[in-house]
């Protein structure tokens, strides 16, 4: 599969992620399945997050791909952490950060991740602490790289004015029907909903420091509330990236993920399915390069107006 740097890292990474939220819906040999097809897609950067499954989809992946050192070599591992749903908050404190290190690494059966994320931000966070853990962290070799999720640029700048290692990621909501960070891009100075800046213009100030855009959630409307793929609320869109996929010969699934792939940030979109077949058809997406005129004619079929 094509490949991109994640940030400014020399770490060289599919453009699709496989997401395991989910993966604690299948069986074993469904796992084993998924995992083993991932792998021959070329679509070898797992995600993980602490909180998914409270711990057993990291405990299933390990024993899905049977980790040991040589298959270690051969995938990159990516990890949350920060969100304590047992306590009903965000937790950046130092000791927790460690903690919830070591735990990830023992359900993965690894001794180290390739990347560690800070899951949402923690209005209680004191940055110090979050550069403490990172040094010490990067020091025994138990993480490679680090980034964030759902960050705006001054909570990342916060963050960089203490912690010495460079932020490579940034994991935002992002999919066709999902883009306020695109859309209020057009409507600068404008008098409508659109214009509202939500975020911070993160999309450029990403851009601007070399900082991996992961989209997730590319097939959501509003907050989980169902994909927007062959859904009746759409009638527009799907009938526009239908004919898109007709024209390249692939599924509609294929062609949502290449419309975020045609954006120049060079995003990782990941993927949450577990079906085997849509994982094909997500990694499809990495070797088409939608037109300019096909890019924006999907943006505006899912309602997105330009000025």
């Amino acid at each position: 599969m094509r490949t991109i740097k994640l940030g400014t890292s020399t770490l060289e990474v599919p453009v699709v992620a496989v997401g395991c939220m989910r993966i604690n819906s299948l069986d074993k040999a469904q796992a084993e399945r998924f995992v083993r097809t991932a792998l021959e897609e070329g679509a070898n950067f797992f995600e993980h997050a602490d909180i998914y499954g409270a711990g057993k989809c990291e405990e299933i992946f390990a024993e899905a791909i049977q980790m040991s050192p040589s298959v270690r070599e051969k995938v990159i591992l990516q990890s949350k952490c920060g969100i304590r749903p047992d306590k009903g908050m965000f937790d950046f404190s130092k000791e927790h950060i460690l903690n919830s290190v070591d735990g990830i690494l023992k359900r993965l059966k690894t001794d180290y991740l390739d990347v560690l994320l800070l899951h949402r931000p923690d209005t209680l966070v004191e940055p110090e602490e979050v550069a403490e853990a990172f040094n010490r962290l990067e020091s025994s070799g138990k993480v490679r790289h680090f980034g964030v999720s759902n960050q705006n640029p001054m909570q990342i700048q916060l963050l960089q004015k203490f912690v010495k290692q460079p932020i490579v990621a940034n994991q935002l909501q992002l999919s066709i029907t999902n883009a306020t960070m695109i859309s209020q891009g057009f409507n600068v100075n404008m008098e409508n909903a659109a214009a509202v800046n939500r975020d911070g213009s993160v999309l450029d100030f990403c851009r601007l420091h070399d900082i991996t855009i992961q989209p997730w959630s590319p097939f959501q409307y509003g907050f989980f509330e169902g994909v927007f793929l062959g859904n009746e609320k759409f009638p527009e869109l799907n009938k526009k990236i239908d004919e898109v996929a007709a024209k390249y010969e692939v599924s509609n699934t294929t062609i949502a993920i290449a419309w975020l792939l045609r954006h120049p940030a060079n995003m990782q979109p990941v993927i949450g399915t577990m079906n085997v077949d849509r994982l094909r058809d997500c990694v499809k997406a990495a070797d088409i390069r939608l037109t300019r005129e096909e890019w924006y004619d999907i943006f505006r079929s899912a309602g997105n107006i330009l000025p």
